[in-house]
């Protein structure tokens, strides 16, 4: 397939039912900062991009940890009218959770729960030969989207349990 674009990844939006907590969240527990300036979007324009009629919305786009200046960002919005969605899952269809790697799966999670979130399985350990051991979880943020903490190394951990 021939492309006549270059692309490059920018940001994964978030819509939130409370963009202010739920970028907390995100500052707090993985170290994502703010890109200046509060977003205060409306008008006709948004609601012809957007495809929502009478589009209006407030947020913050947060630079994630480990880019620099020109790296992507977590942009957490919240729409004035919000449509309903359904349980975010693992296994649902479209995107499915956000990763961070983290050095501390285990200590991650804790520091996930601990900050408002919740576990959404239990922390696995798994070698995956020619590749390497992967240690991970998946977690949920306040608002119940899906984060996965990983680590990989080419060590098996000797603390955590070797799952089959």
């Amino acid at each position: 397939m021939d492309r006549s674009f270059n692309a490059r990844y920018t940001h994964t939006n978030l819509v939130a039912r409370d963009w202010k907590r739920l970028a907390a969240f995100y500052e707090h527990v993985f170290g994502c900062v703010p890109v200046p300036r509060e977003r205060n979007l409306s008008g006709e324009w948004l609601s012809r991009g957007t495809g929502v009629p009478d589009a209006a919305l407030r947020g913050v786009q947060l630079r994630l940890p480990g880019y620099g200046e020109g790296g992507p960002t977590l942009e957490v919005f919240q729409y004035s009218e919000m449509l309903d969605a359904p349980t975010p899952a693992a296994n649902r269809q479209g995107y499915g959770h956000v990763a961070f790697a983290v050095d501390d799966v285990a200590g991650a999670a804790e520091v996930v729960v601990s900050n408002g979130g919740s576990l959404v399985g239990e922390v696995v350990t798994r070698t995956m030969p020619g590749v390497g051991v992967l240690v991970f979880a998946y977690a949920a943020d306040p608002e119940g989207n899906i984060i996965e903490l990983q680590h990989w190394s080419n060590e098996p951990d000797s603390v955590t349990r070797e799952d089959s």
